[in-house]
């Protein structure tokens, strides 16, 4: 087993891309700390990994609240003794022209999707620099690397999460940590669901169909499902990956390729 009894996090896993990554790190061998702000969801999620055969422990927490994540982490410590790998994942995303951004739009959006990561990287990297090893796996996205249309500031927030990830990779290289991202593209879950609604209204398009304007970009013919991002995390955390630091991968079927 990859993980072989080591700890791991994952925030935003109550369904969707963090749900995935949990169950796959879990199946590598890791005992999983699970987080979310759905308290039923996320126990649930613990219940499965504890149905693997490995140790498990639900949290609920707000990412954006740098009290309540360091008392994650703290809980997890004291729990399992140890903190191996941290997966900020949990994200939102929201359609709007960039025209019709309030300020209260963009300061939500950045407050989930690249302060959560910071507050998340920041406190794992705490314990991780006492244990002189560790991984951090952010989750970015391919608007990381591309903006896209009616997602600037999620796009912008993004490009955050690249641009910490290599910084962060150079002040913790010494201490034996990595940090990388993953980049994930048109993922078959209740986000791209929001989005092909939202963007539909603006595209004129019925449910589905921008959806399926989009996965015409994927190189590879299909939608992405969470079990193929999970796979790109499950090599991030493992040892395999220890020669791999402050590199945002894209793992998207070929939609961007930069």
């Amino acid at each position: 087993m990859k993980g072989n009894g080591q700890v791991a996090l994952i925030t935003g896993a109550a369904r969707g891309i963090g749900r995935g990554i949990a169950l796959r790190l879990a199946k590598d061998g890791f005992d999983v700390v699970v987080n979310d702000i759905d308290s039923e969801a996320i126990h649930l999620v613990a219940e499965e990994i504890q149905a693997l055969g490995r140790r498990s422990k639900a949290i609920v927490a707000d990412v954006s609240s740098g009290k309540e994540v360091d008392e994650m982490v703290d809980q997890a410590v004291d729990q399992f003794g140890t903190l191996d790998v941290m997966v900020p994942n949990a994200g939102i995303a929201q359609v709007k022209q960039a025209i019709e951004i309030t300020e209260e739009d963009w300061d939500k959006v950045f407050s989930v999707n690249s302060k959560g990561v910071f507050l998340c990287a920041r406190a794992a990297a705490r314990q991780m620099i006492k244990q002189k090893n560790g991984k951090i796996v952010n989750c970015a996205s391919i608007a990381g690397h591309d903006g896209f249309s009616l997602l600037s500031h999620y796009s912008a927030a993004k490009f955050a999460v690249v641009g910490f990830t290599q910084a962060l990779a150079k002040e913790l290289g010494p201490y034996g940590i990595t940090v990388n991202a993953y980049c994930p593209g048109i993922v078959g879950t209740d986000m791209w669901e929001l989005i092909d609604e939202k963007m539909g209204e603006y595209l004129g398009l019925v449910k589905g169909e921008a959806l399926k304007k989009y996965s015409e970009l994927i190189s590879l013919g299909r939608v992405e499902t969470p079990e193929d991002v999970a796979s790109l995390v499950s090599y991030l955390a493992s040892s395999d990956a220890d020669y791999m630091t402050g590199q945002s991968i894209n793992i998207c079927g070929g939609i961007v390729m930069n």
